[in-house]
């Protein structure tokens, strides 16, 4: 990221820090009456193609207690990314069948295979195991329960919220809708990018806004609000290739 800038309508100070995971974090307060309440984030970001992945690791190397120490928190499950006994089986089958760079592309396929893209079908609070059980998700489905495998299998993985550019024809200065998107980066000697939601490599189409364990450590909005029962919500998203 090149820059990034958060403006707040009814007008507010904001604060910008890191947080744990090294995430930007834009924090504000409104203490006056308002009937809306308008959010605008502007960020400059470079985006690049995948770089070639380092020597290899096999799976002694990542079974190292220095390296599952070091990873510790990254091959932990969460709320979200909890394997069960399917997953578990997954696994297991997976890392037995190859290496540990092989295993990663191997668990998207096993993903993308077993989950259909379906909106409205699942929320912010379903699982990686309620995902593969209704066989239906979104992006964040896709990328929790890749997760699940991957530190199922003792491979150290962390959830990755952005967008993804829609057009890679797109001309400079042409403005185009998106969307946001979630993939995950899983570590075998090296940070590597995969998207289990279209299957396809991780590269300057896809802009990075955050990275934690799951969705619930890289929320785009978060907070508390006092008002009416009749409050809604609406998030629209322009990306813009300048170069």
């Amino acid at each position: 990221m090149l820059d990034a800038a958060v403006e707040v309508t009814p007008p507010a100070r904001v604060y910008r820090y890191l947080d744990y995971w090294g995430s930007v974090v834009h924090s504000f307060e409104v203490s006056v009456a308002h009937r809306e309440l308008v959010v605008t984030g502007r960020s400059v970001v470079e985006t690049s193609v995948p770089s070639a992945p380092a020597q290899p690791l096999s799976w002694a190397d990542l079974d190292a207690e220095q390296l599952v120490d070091e990873w510790s928190e990254l091959l932990a499950p969460t709320a979200m990314v909890r394997p069960d006994a399917r997953i578990a089986e997954a696994a297991a089958e997976i890392r037995g069948d190859h290496p540990p760079a092989g295993a990663g592309r191997a668990a998207v396929d096993w993903v993308h295979s077993r989950l259909s893209y379906v909106p409205g079908t699942t929320g912010v609070h379903t699982s990686a195991a309620e995902a593969l059980a209704g066989g239906r998700g979104v992006c964040q489905d896709f990328a929790h329960l890749t997760l699940a495998l991957a530190r199922a299998m003792g491979i150290p993985g962390r959830y990755c919220s952005g967008y993804l550019h829609p057009n890679p024809d797109a001309g400079i200065g042409h403005p185009v809708a998106g969307e946001s998107h979630a993939w995950v980066e899983l570590w075998c000697g090296d940070w590597q990018g995969f998207d289990p939601t279209s299957s396809w490599p991780v590269g300057e189409r896809h802009l990075l806004v955050a990275r934690g364990r799951d969705y619930h450590d890289v929320t785009p909005l978060k907070g508390v609000f006092h008002g009416g029962p009749t409050a809604s919500l609406e998030v629209g998203v322009q990306l813009t290739r300048s170069a």
